[in-house]
């Protein structure tokens, strides 16, 4: 009888560790992906998308084309436990291993909060309307996101106003003294307004995306004017949907705590992967990534009678790939001598040009589009 694997979230790691799992078809393993949206949405590219709607089909990738012998459920998980998931619809699937992979929701347009990619897709069409008719741009955030946002903008409308606000008195803090210089330089060069040590008093009367001009005060006594905004902060972990015997794994912050071979604590054949997860990382697609191949090398050993074997630990130096546009960015890796700080060329050459696209058009046997 085949061992089943019911994979809860088919995000970056999700997808990753479901297709690795049915790629080994010696092993015997049965996948089923439980997702409540139409298709997997490549949130690196959702800013890309943003600026250039008709680059946005690039983000969609429909999950009935991901597998070939697993099932793809679409449905919202209500309760997950140590032998499978309840679903809001109320049908049940039972598995032998059970991998939480739920990731996290973060503010439109980086995330999406609907579960169809054609609504998706229309909303996203309906806020470059109104981003193309504004003047001065207002994002409240300095992180990866705020400034990926702010590079996408800049090189698809060169004359636009763009400020950035954000709490913190450095940009991008904990990474290396190189990189953190050559980002301000390259956002000087974009003509990029960043107020560090800044805050917004009040949220703006329009809603995120919406245009409308507005003026709303700062924290240091001034005040910022603009056309439009958004919101690049404020992630959250999804959560509730744990029976007790997971969710005692919990931290207070809604993460699970997992042991060095990725499994929930406590549980010998439940694993969790991606954002949910309490490792002290940036949450970021990449680490869920190698989550994901950590995960499958451990069931398959489990699935053949072995021990799991495979480990994961963050690494001390945090890594970025972190585009300004297609040509600009800035990145950064470990290497055995430290930080390794990349130059714009080689972010744009890795990530920048096509955002991964490829990769995930792989993934799904070369099919996307909404």
């Amino acid at each position: 009888m085949n061992a089943i694997v019911t994979v809860i979230g088919g995000g970056y790691g999700g997808s990753t560790l479901a297709k690795a799992l049915e790629a080994d078809a010696e092993a015997g393993v049965e996948v089923v992906l439980v997702d409540p949206k139409d298709a997997f949405v490549h949130a690196a590219g959702s800013l890309r998308a943003l600026v250039r709607p008709d680059w946005a089909p690039h983000v969609f990738f429909p999950y009935d084309r991901l597998l070939a012998r697993g099932r793809f459920v679409r449905d919202r998980a209500a309760s997950v436990d140590a032998h499978g998931v309840t679903l809001a619809s109320g049908a049940r699937v039972d598995a032998d291993y059970v991998v939480v992979a739920t990731g996290s929701a973060y503010p439109y347009p980086a995330k999406f909060d609907t579960d169809s990619s054609a609504e998706a897709l229309a909303r996203l069409r309906a806020t470059h309307g109104e981003l193309a008719a504004a003047d001065h741009v207002l994002i409240s955030g300095a992180g990866p996101v705020g400034l990926e946002l702010a590079g996408e903008i800049r090189a698809v409308w060169p004359d636009k106003r763009i400020t950035l606000v954000d709490p913190r008195d450095a940009l991008l803090p904990g990474f290396a003294p190189e990189l953190r210089e050559d980002l301000a330089r390259q956002l000087a060069d974009l003509k990029v307004e960043v107020r560090l040590g800044v805050t917004l008093t009040e949220e703006p009367p329009a809603g995120p995306g919406r245009a409308g001009t507005f003026t709303v005060g700062t924290s240091d006594g001034g005040a910022l004017t603009a056309d439009i905004w958004f919101r690049a902060h404020g992630g959250t972990v999804h959560e509730g949907f744990l029976a007790p015997g997971l969710a005692a794994a919990l931290t207070a912050r809604g993460r699970l705590r997992v042991d060095g071979h990725l499994r929930v604590e406590g549980q010998e054949r439940v694993y969790a992967i991606g954002d949910v997860t309490a490792l002290d990382e940036a949450k970021m697609a990449g680490y869920a990534m190698r989550h994901a191949e950590v995960v499958a090398a451990n069931i398959l050993a489990q699935v053949r009678g072995g021990a799991p074997e495979a480990t994961y630990a963050p690494s001390p130096v945090p890594s970025v790939l972190l585009p300004l546009g297609p040509l600009g960015g800035v990145g950064q890796f470990p290497s055995p001598d430290g930080p390794l700080v990349l130059p714009a060329a080689t972010v744009s050459e890795y990530k920048g040009h096509d955002l991964f696209t490829g990769r995930f058009a792989a993934l799904f046997d070369g099919v996307g589009g909404a």
